[in-house]
């Protein structure tokens, strides 16, 4: 129970990766602030499985006003956000010149500007109770590029560098800011991706291991629950010095 006393805010938390994440710091002992559209009974009730408090706040993460009310919440009901891990993303594929603008422009908006207004809304709570985890879920898209992804790839490769600038801005508090940049985790959005070779037929299995093999060495996916780890770690008095960090987790495929 290393985080008990402390609260944590996942955006996108109600499936998938941020709901591993919210998971694991629920069992670490933190109480949670979930976000994210569709029903969050499920979420809810997953992390208060482990005895902590959660809610829950809707908040379209697009919109500076939604966010700020979702923080305002988390602070009414547990004094401030302790920890917050900006998750929330969404994903387009086109090549630049067929790239729909309001697309760039709502990737850039959840994937990035989201970031930016979570981080500015939470840090006076942090610095009032002398202490702050912040966790951006980059990609390793943060980090490479690849063809069809101009949004995401800059929207990632923005978050990584402003983690750079808010760990800096806080390196001499009790205030860390540090970056994921995990590969292939087996979300919707990657499932897409392999049921559209499926498609062109493929059988699953072959299908899963094309799909890994044309970025992941490794062969396996990235968890929800490995990424939780990580972020509890970084949570921790052992990664207090761990800042600005733009933290690989991806079977290799950056390594190359």
């Amino acid at each position: 129970m290393q985080l008990h006393g402390k609260t944590a805010l996942v955006t996108g938390s109600t499936s998938g990766i941020g709901l591993g994440i919210a998971t694991v710091l629920a069992q670490a002992g933190a109480s949670l602030v979930l976000n994210g559209f569709g029903d969050p009974a499920p979420a809810l009730r997953a992390v208060q499985a482990h005895g902590v408090q959660a809610i829950h706040h809707p908040a379209d993460v697009s919109e500076p006003g939604e966010i700020a009310a979702m923080v305002a919440l988390a602070e009414a009901t547990f004094g401030a956000v302790d920890i917050l891990v900006n998750n929330a993303g969404i994903q387009h594929v086109a090549s630049v010149e067929h790239f729909p603008v309001e697309r760039w422009d709502a990737i850039i908006a959840i994937n990035l500007s989201s970031v930016f207004h979570a981080t500015r809304l939470c840090l006076p709570g942090m610095k009032a109770r002398g202490w702050g985890r912040i966790v951006n879920i980059a990609s390793a898209h943060g980090l490479v590029g690849s063809v069809g992804k101009a949004a995401y790839v800059a929207a990632k490769h923005g978050v990584v560098g402003l983690t750079k600038v808010v760990a800096l801005e806080t390196a001499e508090l009790n205030i860390t800011c540090n970056a994921l940049c995990p590969g292939f985790v087996l979300t919707p959005l990657v499932q897409q991706q392999i049921d559209t070779r499926i498609a062109q037929g493929l059988s699953p299995e072959a299908a899963t291991q094309a799909l890994l093999a044309d970025k992941q060495p490794s062969l396996e996916f990235v968890t929800p629950e490995q990424l939780g780890e990580l972020v509890s770690f970084l949570c921790s008095e052992a990664a207090r010095q761990v800042r600005g960090a733009a933290w690989s987790m991806d079977g290799g495929w950056t390594a190359g």
